[in-house]
C-alpha cells in the first residue's frame, strides 16, 4: 500500500565561509522548515546519491574552483527530475563589457570571495548534463552610479546522477 503521507521539508544549507555561516546559524531557527546549516564546500555535499528533491545555487557557481566538479556533485545529489534552482553572474552579451570582465575578473575574485563575473553559466550547466527550463537574463545594479551587471536566474532538471 502507498502511503500518502507528506514529508516535511528539511533544508541543508552549505555556508564554508566562517562570516556567512555564522548569520545564517543566527537565522536558521527562525525559518518555518527545519534548517541544518554546515560548513561543506559545494564540492561535497554531505547527501547520498539521489536522495535531494532540489538544490538551490545563488552566487555559488560564480565563485567555486571547480564549476563541472560543483554541478556533478548537484547531479550525484539529485534525484531523477530533481530540480536545480540558480541565480548567478553571467558573462555579459556585450563584447566591450564582457572584455571588461575578463579584465577585472582576477581582481575581482579577490576582493569577492572568488566570484568570476565573466563565467558562462548556462553552458556550463547544459554541459553537466542538466536540461534547462525556465532562464531569465537581465542586468543588476548594486547602486544606481554602478553599471547593471549580467545575471540568469532560472531552473534546470536533472536526468538523474553522472
Amino acid at each position: 500500500m502507498r502511503s500518502t503521507r507528506q514529508l516535511s521539508p528539511i533544508v541543508l544549507a552549505l555556508e564554508p565561509d566562517n562570516y556567512l555561516r555564522s548569520r545564517a546559524l543566527a537565522q536558521a531557527p527562525a525559518a518555518t522548515v527545519p534548517v541544518t546549516v554546515s560548513p561543506e564546500a559545494a564540492e561535497h555535499i554531505p547527501a547520498d546519491n539521489g536522495s535531494v528533491d532540489a538544490v538551490v545555487a545563488s552566487l555559488v557557481l560564480c565563485s567555486v574552483v571547480d564549476q563541472a566538479a560543483v554541478l556533478a556533485e548537484i547531479r550525484r545529489v539529485l534525484r531523477p527530475g530533481g530540480t536545480l534552482a540558480y541565480y548567478e553572474h553571467v558573462r555579459s552579451e556585450r563584447r566591450v563589457l564582457a572584455m571588461a570582465e575578463d579584465l577585472l575578473t582576477p581582481a575581482w575574485q579577490r576582493v569577492a570571495g572568488g566570484c568570476h563575473p565573466n563565467r558562462d553559466m548556462l553552458s556550463a550547466i547544459t554541459a553537466a548534463g542538466f536540461t534547462v527550463g525556465d532562464n531569465q537574463r537581465f542586468g543588476f545594479a548594486v547602486h544606481p552610479l554602478v553599471p547593471p551587471v549580467a545575471h540568469i536566474l532560472g531552473r534546470a532538471t536533472s536526468p538523474g546522477p553522472a
